[in-house]
């Protein structure tokens, strides 16, 4: 005889083969969820967060790269007017505001004091 004889697979083997198959693709989702999925979704709330609490005399930077500073929030419409340049306003939705810039800390402020321990 030349030919050897083939011998069928049992059923048991089948569901642990079916199981090594998957669990490389159900670890490649859970690392997608919790190094893209995860932070863009917070992100995502801290900038709607941001978007809330916007109130007049912010300087904020709109996604043109247009630095201002609010004269007037209309709670009831996304709208917001914002001064460009002295006598310059301009009205941007809210959702085109990408950042709020911090006022610059004084030079006069007392340091707190740091420790060496």
């Amino acid at each position: 005889m030349w030919i050897s004889p083939a011998y069928a697979q049992d059923a048991a083997g089948g569901s642990a083969a079916i199981v090594m198959q998957l669990l490389p693709l159900i670890l490649i989702f859970a690392v997608f969820y919790f190094l893209l999925i995860r932070p863009q979704q917070k992100k995502m709330k801290d900038h709607r967060e941001m978007l809330g609490k916007l109130k007049r005399n912010d300087r904020v930077i709109t996604g043109g790269g247009i630095v201002g500073t609010i004269s007037k929030v209309r709670d009831d419409s996304d709208e917001i007017e914002v001064e460009i340049a002295p006598g310059t306003r301009v009205t941007v939705l809210r959702g085109t505001i990408t950042s709020v810039l911090q006022p610059p800390a004084a030079a006069n402020d007392p340091k707190p004091a740091v420790t060496k321990g």
